[in-house]
């Protein structure tokens, strides 16, 4: 029988502390929130690998989706300086084990999902763990979740060309938002970035350059010249 424990402590110890990241609650969430619990069967054995894991393959129009690496994931978090008090927005939370670690980190948790099948996997795992803090929202992900909003914090799980000015105004004064910025023709490999809203502004600071997978329906449509 695999030892998911040692698993998991074994990723804390080698992927996430070696990487800079201090934060002892982010550290003990990922310690408590079993990371097998949220993928299929067939992917427990793989749930602590130092990589994105894949949980749903691409089917026909449906573009692969990934859960972020754990040191990826746990870097960006704590970049975006989750306070006991906040509400939070996971954007693409796939299976729930993002929305998870999340909610023990802040007050509440909107996780939102572009895919049906995803979204009802990520509801039935966080209620299978008594998260009861989140919920799981179907929507666009590119276009954010504004009537559950303004966030103190939103997260972007994945790597996208751009943050568009209608995060903005999703953010309450002093809100940050992070993910992964990649550069035109470069999807998947950028830098995690942390905006910050100030008035009608949004400052940002770039802090470390991460590959993750790029999340479906933020790409900038092509430019055709004559």
């Amino acid at each position: 029988m695999t030892d998911f424990t040692t698993q998991r402590l074994n990723m804390v110890d080698s992927q996430i502390r070696p990487n800079d990241v201090t934060d002892v609650r982010i550290l003990q969430a990922m310690l408590d929130v079993p990371r097998e619990e949220f993928v299929a069967a067939s992917l427990r054995p793989l749930a602590y690998m130092d990589d994105h894991l894949v949980v749903r393959e691409a089917l026909g129009l449906l573009p692969a989706r990934a859960l972020l690496s754990p040191m990826v994931f746990a870097k960006l978090i704590q970049f975006a300086r989750i306070e006991p008090m906040d509400l939070v927005l996971d954007v693409g939370c796939t299976t729930g084990y993002s929305t998870a670690v999340l909610a023990r980190l802040a007050e509440s948790v909107v996780a939102l999902e572009g895919d049906e099948a995803l979204s009802e996997r990520a509801s039935e795992a966080l209620s299978a763990h008594d998260v009861d803090n989140a919920a799981v929202v179907t929507g666009t992900l590119a276009q954010g979740c504004p009537e559950q909003g303004p966030y103190d914090v939103i997260v972007i799980e994945g790597s996208i060309p751009e943050v568009g000015a209608h995060w903005r105004e999703q953010l309450r004064e002093g809100g940050r938002l992070v993910t992964v910025v990649h550069a035109p023709g470069r999807a998947g490999v950028g830098r995690a970035t942390r905006y910050t809203r100030r008035g009608d502004e949004m400052s940002y600071r770039v802090d470390f350059d991460a590959h993750a997978p790029a999340l479906p329906g933020f790409e900038k449509p092509p430019v055709f010249a004559l």
